[in-house]
């Protein structure tokens, strides 16, 4: 199961429109209930105006009614060899938002294996 999400994250980040950094990312995020939203990055040539996979995947999720989430996969890289082998890790940003929504040992299924998002965001904000 854990590589036919990493398969469909890989087709995910065909639609990635990033001109500027070559660096196309794709994301599947998976509900409690199964239903799955893909997302992929969309950079902009203002920097600050881009958007990432993940939060693409959070924000899809969330806009069709979904709160409750199973797990999220996570591809990226310059070429389709890079993005199957290589991790990509959430930037920080999106750790934060996935934060919002999810436990601590939420897995994120990488090209490495699986981690939890404790791992990669110890301390969350918190109001």
């Amino acid at each position: 199961m854990e590589q036919t999400l990493l398969r469909q994250a890989l087709a995910a980040r065909k639609n990635a429109y990033a001109p500027y950094s070559g660096f196309s990312v794709g994301a599947v995020l998976e509900t409690q209930d199964g239903r799955q939203f893909c997302g992929c990055n969309i950079e902009n040539r203002s920097y600050s105006m881009t958007i990432c996979a993940e939060r693409s995947t959070v924000c899809a999720a969330i806009s069709a009614g979904a709160r409750q989430f199973r797990r999220i996969a996570i591809v990226g890289g310059k070429d389709d060899q890079n993005a199957a082998a290589v991790p990509c890790y959430p930037c920080g940003a999106c750790l934060q938002v996935l934060a919002e929504f999810c436990p601590p040992d939420f897995p994120l299924l990488l090209a490495d294996g699986t981690h939890k998002l404790c791992e990669f965001l110890p301390k969350q904000f918190q109001l």
